[in-house]
């Protein structure tokens, strides 16, 4: 089988890299850039920098920061309408995102629908989107990997659905990888993002989409996750740990775009879009149950990341490495506070009624097809129902 691999064209990776931006502006020949942020980047000054940079270069720019969480259309209308505030030789011929995942889902949502008249639920899977404008990514969170993806989850305002959008529109062009800009994230965050970058590594590994190229930066990914978010939430000032995430990020980034992720994201979404739960803990919250669900399907994948993952030696047996790897990801889990769906204070009962509409959506969003499992409805309502919790 082939393996089509997509990657963004300019890829640095380091501290201090993200000062770089009017050097890759300058070598990609774009000259208007839309820079996009939200409020906490600007209360941080981050974006005042990045703008002094550009003016300090003479480049011309303006900027979006309505970006909120779990990024919806309402913003990315809000943000096409400054895009669009510049016509004729100053028009805007790229779009920038400084911050985390919603940031970034945001500014590619602004750069594919620029041109694009239909409302952006006529773009998402299993439609695709090949062209935009240029998009330049500079993450401030170790976690989506969206800066290395095809990818964009947005929320349809009107319906409440969270849409999966993918294409070479939504692939960066650039993408700035500065360990540094992590330093200030928070205890909850930090968790939160490092196991959505777990599960992006773990589900790329055992996607039936899966090739040697992933396999071994998959494989990385997860030894690295495993080894040093505990310590990054610990020790935010940590900078080994933070080094080692923000990449392990980036990498699953990679991984996750070039050979897809599983069941975990497809139930992951619903639970997001209907009742607010950030996604990387919506991830989490799955994690371990539909691992061990899945690992009759691919028991010897699954029990490669469990040795990666130090939860396994090289003499076990692929049964007792795949025991480990649930108790591993259990205790992982309990150690960064992951609440169940009951704990984290979503209504029974709405839950209960919501379930076939959640399974529907995770089923359409073609990612429990990748799982080496595939369930049916029922099965992922049942799989619902044993994460509920108490």
């Amino acid at each position: 089988m082939t393996a089509n691999i997509n990657l963004p064209r300019i890829l640095r990776i380091g501290a201090g890299c993200s000062r770089q931006l009017p050097e890759v502006l300058k070598e990609l020949n774009l000259k208007h850039p839309l820079l996009v942020s939200d409020a906490f980047i600007v209360s941080l000054g981050w974006l005042n920098t990045l703008q002094s940079q550009l003016d300090d270069c003479g480049i011309q720019h303006s900027s979006f920061t309505g970006v909120v969480p779990d990024p919806t259309t309402d913003a990315v209308a809000a943000g096409l309408a400054v895009l669009k505030q510049k016509q004729g030789p100053n028009a805007h011929d790229c779009v920038v995102a400084l911050g985390g995942g919603s940031t970034i889902d945001t500014a590619k949502a602004i750069a594919c629908m620029a041109h694009r008249e239909h409302p952006m639920r006529h773009y998402k899977v299993p439609q695709t989107i090949d062209d935009g404008l240029p998009i330049i990514a500079i993450p401030t969170t170790a976690g989506t990997g969206s800066e290395a993806t095809r990818v964009a989850v947005i929320t349809d305002t009107q319906s409440q659905e969270k849409m999966l959008c993918m294409g070479l529109g939504l692939m960066p062009i650039a993408a700035l990888v500065d360990f540094e800009l992590t330093m200030n994230m928070p205890w909850r965050l930090t968790a939160d993002t490092g196991l959505d970058s777990l599960c992006h590594a773990l589900e790329a590994y055992v996607s039936k989409k899966a090739s040697p190229f992933t396999d071994t930066m998959a494989l990385a990914a997860v030894s690295s996750i495993n080894r040093h978010i505990r310590t990054a939430c610990q020790q935010p000032d940590n900078r080994q740990a933070r080094e080692a995430m923000m990449l392990a990020a980036t990498q699953g980034g990679i991984v996750f775009s070039n050979s897809s992720v599983t069941l975990i994201h497809g139930m992951s979404r619903p639970i997001g879009a209907l009742f607010h739960v950030p996604h990387g803990l919506s991830n989490a919250m799955l994690l371990p149950e539909i691992t061990a669900w899945s690992i009759a399907g691919a028991p010897a994948r699954y029990a490669d990341c469990a040795r990666a993952m130090a939860l396994a030696s090289p003499d076990d047996s692929d049964d007792l490495a795949n025991q480990q790897l649930v108790s591993g990801l259990r205790q992982l889990c309990r150690d960064l506070d992951v609440p169940s769906p009951a704990q984290f204070g979503i209504n029974a009962q709405q839950w209960q009624q919501s379930l076939p509409t959640m399974a529907q959506q995770a089923l359409d969003s073609g990612s429990p097809a990748n799982n080496p499992l595939v369930p049916s409805t029922d099965e992922i309502i049942a799989l619902y129902q044993k994460v509920w919790g108490d």
